[in-house]
């Protein structure tokens, strides 16, 4: 079975640490994302994530600190402006709001991390490759 390419912006301090804790756990999910750590989800630039679109992803994940929980106080606040901004931009040129998805992801919760990864690439395969791929 061929899995999408799904980036994925992953929070240092709970993203991440999420995802490490899945693996700790051994919560099994897909292995369709590649993950890249950064210190805040609010550093997340709308070009990054067109360029991960542009370079052949079939989807883009952003998991972030919940909400009142930043490191650095509302970046993840920023990061869902910014997200919810971009979705509506692909919704306009025909691209579409569903590939790129954002997730509040603490670091306790390997289980929800996995789940999300789950969800997420069974929503991309059923979309379809990335367009611009052809």
């Amino acid at each position: 079975m061929k899995y999408p390419k799904i980036v994925t912006f992953l929070c240092s301090w709970c993203g991440y640490g999420g995802a490490d804790t899945a693996g700790v756990s051994r919560f099994q999910y897909p292995p369709s994302i590649r993950v890249i750590r950064v210190m805040c989800s609010g550093r997340v630039d709308s070009a990054i994530i067109l360029e991960a679109f542009e370079l052949g992803a079939d989807g883009v994940l952003v998991c972030g600190c919940h909400p009142g929980d930043c490191h650095y106080s509302d970046g993840n606040l920023k990061a869902e402006k910014r997200i919810n901004d971009l979705k509506q931009i692909l919704e306009l040129v025909g691209f579409g709001s569903e590939r790129l998805r954002l997730e509040w992801v603490s670091a306790s919760e390997g289980a929800k991390f996995a789940s999300v990864v789950k969800e997420f690439t069974e929503e991309i395969t059923e979309i379809g490759p990335n367009p611009l791929k052809k």
